[in-house]
């Protein structure tokens, strides 16, 4: 954990001299004002212009001919929120008294899940134990089974010995984050860490250093630090969909690429960049991705993660209180017994 927090000690301080070193000129508290300073911010903060092929001058400039100064709140917010929508980034909100602003990544992908199909007997049914939001069980074929839905529930050491000490007889394991929209990116961490023996490099983030869309520091290399505690060595299958995004990507990177792990089922939904907030004149904050993440060979994470076996859930199986996905993993894992 050691790594992983030092990590997060240089974000913060590059985000803090980002805040410092670029400035926030100030604009007046009207349409005009508020539209200049929210371009302004994401012209010289954010991180994937270049990454996303994006012309933000050209986006300032069709929107700027939206802004009348007889504009009310909730017009001007819809317009704002409109431009904001052409970076694609689900990390991206404006929030406001009234309303939050977001960027839907799933728009017309496979869902990929079907959370009824899991109270089913053969999966978790009603019998399954639950702890700081991860349900889990083991199956009848003495594979665990794990389903967590966001990252965003406290989980710390102690948790994950118990639930890994329940597994410890079990041939294999499954972690299911499809749906998992995200939360503690230091959750991710902290699971993942159970999962290796040595220091392990997963990835890169940089920081801007300046107002140019290109000015970033030089990657900073991220590692997993095995845990003090319980941990895996036995076969693993992770399952992802569209919907696995933020700390879920974050996750699905940590254990992409360990030898007793294997990624199943659709590619995540990404939000690779670290997110920071920032304000307008009017009081609302603007959240935006400062910081590209990337995997270990340095590429970008932000528009998902492809698994290692491509799986969609069948219909005819659906029908039948199947989950094509779950039993694709039960069958790789019961070959790896």
């Amino acid at each position: 954990m050691k790594g992983k927090w030092i990590q997060w000690i240089f974000s913060i301080c590059f985000l803090i001299q980002l805040s410092g070193c670029i400035g926030e000129e100030k604009y007046a508290d009207d349409p005009e004002g508020n539209f200049r300073q929210l371009w302004k911010i994401i012209d010289e903060q954010y991180c994937f212009f270049e990454y996303k092929n994006i012309d933000w001058k050209a986006i300032g400039d069709k929107t700027a001919k939206k802004i009348k100064p007889q504009m009310d709140e909730q017009q001007l917010f819809a317009v704002l929120s409109e431009m904001l929508n052409y970076l694609q980034d689900g990390h991206v909100n404006l929030s406001s008294s009234f309303d939050q602003s977001g960027y839907d990544v799933t728009t017309n992908s496979v869902r990929n899940f079907d959370e009824n199909i899991l109270v089913d007997n053969r999966y978790l049914g009603r019998s399954y134990r639950t702890l700081s939001g991860i349900k889990y069980k083991i199956l009848n074929d003495n594979i665990g089974y794990i389903y967590y839905e966001s990252f965003q529930n406290t989980l710390d050491e102690t948790d994950l010995n118990n639930i890994l000490s329940y597994f410890s007889a079990c041939d294999g394991l499954i972690i299911d984050i499809r749906q998992n929209g995200g939360g503690n990116a230091t959750n991710s961490a902290r699971i993942a860490s159970r999962f290796v023996e040595k220091k392990t490099l997963t990835g890169y983030i940089q920081h801007k250093t300046g107002s140019g869309h290109n000015d970033f520091s030089t990657p900073y290399p991220i590692y997993l630090i095995p845990a003090g505690g319980v941990r895996w060595t036995k076969p693993v299958a992770v399952l992802t969909n569209r919907h696995s995004y933020s700390a879920a990507n974050d996750f699905v990177n940590h254990m992409k690429g360990l030898p007793n792990v294997t990624i199943i089922g659709d590619t995540t939904g990404g939000g690779g960049g670290m997110p920071f907030t920032s304000e307008l004149p009017n009081g609302w904050t603007i959240r935006f991705s400062a910081s590209p993440h990337f995997d270990d060979k340095m590429n970008h994470i932000e528009w998902g993660i492809e698994p290692d076996h491509k799986v969609n859930m069948d219909s005819k199986d659906a029908n039948k209180n199947i989950d094509t996905i779950i039993e694709a993993a039960r069958k790789r894992l019961q070959l790896e017994r």
